[in-house]
């Protein structure tokens, strides 16, 4: 699994020119499956996103923790990450897992979040969506599961 996390101060999910769904200050995390993704990159994310101190202490340091501060997470998915850009000039999408094993790891990693005591929300898998943010830093960081 792959993310893309930004500290946003807002994000909102728009889909077929209506709010799906927002959140204020925290994360928007964009989540991407490979087929060789389990439960356990799950695991290893969600740990790694909830204790990461990223959010800024009353100096403006990055010191504290999501759930120090009480923000929430934006979740959306996006094959897109899974990509391979090496030949041509045509993304190819083989290294995404297939869509229903796509979309029951993506439901399992936000129920894992859920537990974490953190309030979270989501786009809607596999739907077109219009994704709006506004940037808090820019704070933006990869997450590789593979690489924690």
């Amino acid at each position: 699994m792959i993310t893309v996390l930004q500290r946003v101060n807002k994000a909102k999910v728009i889909i077929e020119n209506k709010l799906y769904s927002e959140i204020n200050s925290g994360y928007l995390i964009f989540l991407g499956i490979f087929k060789e993704d389990s439960e356990n990159d799950a695991n290893k994310l969600v740990e790694k996103i909830i204790n990461l101190r990223i959010m800024s202490d009353d100096q403006g340091k990055m010191n504290k923790s999501i759930t120090e501060i009480g923000s929430e997470i934006m979740v959306v998915s996006q094959f897109t990450l899974c990509a391979n850009l090496k030949g041509g000039r045509r993304p190819d999408f083989f290294p995404a897992m297939q869509p229903k094993e796509a979309e029951k790891l993506y439901n399992i990693f936000i129920k894992k979040l859920k537990t974490k005591n953190v309030r979270v929300k989501s786009g809607h898998f596999a739907a077109h969506m219009k994704i709006e943010l506004t940037n808090d830093g820019p704070v933006t960081f990869i997450l590789d599961s593979k690489n924690l």
